[in-house]
């Protein structure tokens, strides 16, 4: 089976109200974990890629990864390129095989941006691949997106709407109140739910993305401290809170901390438990079972996916 793109799975997501996670991948454990609890749950998956993924595994590692798992699992996937930062990385992506890209121009003032997607845009269609894009900025540091807390806007609801029209765009990543990292919120998190819902009203036909969308849980940041971590105060999205926004629009909720904070604690666990042990094969085993169940937990219990493919 080929690797599929977004479109019908975000047609069926905004119909049954429910989102498709998107997980970034770095190795073999963690795309093994994911797609055995996409199994088990009979959910849709998108698999994504950072430019810090690309650069600790080489492309064409992730690349055979990803075809290794369609063929294993059977299931319909999606490989995403996430936070692509110029035109040159989205083509490399998209002349790799991937079927979905991301052109992340957020950073640039608002012309520049539709510029530089219209034109990712152009290339991916060509080619059948389809373009997510992000207007507004979210606060936070992940791989190679750092934006401080002043520098971070919302998303102007009219402003995307001129956005989606001019560039053509197939999804649009937009900023309500998430942010990247494990540190999310200072005090009480809160997401612009007015604001997504006028988005939506206004776009009723682009899926809409909810980039920074880890709950980072408590039992997984607990037990990294407990084995010697030191990761005090980190605080996500309340679980709540993405299934809301999954009800009023969103169609793809990315998920990357989770996944790191589930396998780092499964390691440390490990090897504070069995100090004799030296067999990677001991460790990452209890860490890919840690994502498998964190993803299950997710798909059923936040995104609403699990039993969705048709």
């Amino acid at each position: 089976m080929p690797l599929v793109t977004s479109t019908q799975m975000f047609k069926d997501a905004q119909k049954g109200q429910y989102a498709i996670g998107a997980f970034n991948v770095n190795n073999m454990e963690i795309i093994q974990g994911i797609i055995e609890a996409a199994k088990q749950e009979k959910s849709p998956l998108i698999l994504q890629v950072s430019a810090g993924a690309r650069k600790y595994a080489s492309p064409i590692y992730l690349k055979k990864l990803v075809e290794a798992a369609i063929e294993d699992s059977g299931l319909d996937i999606v490989l995403h390129l996430d936070h692509g930062e110029d035109f040159e990385i989205c083509k490399a992506c998209i002349d790799d095989g991937f079927s979905s890209v991301m052109i992340d121009g957020s950073k640039h003032p608002f012309e520049e941006n539709i510029a530089i997607t219209q034109k990712v845009v152009e290339y991916a269609h060509s080619k059948g691949v389809v373009v997510e894009a992000e207007l507004g900025k979210l606060a936070g540091i992940e791989d190679a997106v750092k934006v401080s807390e002043k520098d971070a806007t919302f998303t102007d609801p009219d402003e995307a709407v001129e956005f989606v029209q001019r560039t053509g765009v197939d999804s649009l990543a937009i900023a309500i109140g998430t942010s990247h990292g494990a540190y999310k919120f200072k005090g009480e998190p809160r997401l612009d739910f007015e604001r997504l819902e006028k988005i939506t009203k206004l776009l009723p036909n682009t899926p809409l993305v909810l980039h920074g969308a880890s709950t980072v849980l408590p039992e997984f940041v607990k037990a990294c401290n407990e084995f010697g971590g030191n990761i005090p105060g980190a605080q996500g999205v309340p679980e709540e809170m993405i299934r809301q926004a999954a009800k009023l629009g969103v169609c793809k909720v990315n998920i990357d901390t989770d996944l790191r904070l589930a396998m780092t604690a499964a390691v440390r666990k490990f090897i504070v438990e069995h100090p004799e042990e030296f067999d990677p094969r001991k460790y990452l085993g209890p860490a890919r079972d840690a994502i498998q169940k964190m993803v299950q937990h997710k798909i059923k219990n936040v995104l609403g996916s699990s039993n969705t493919l048709k």
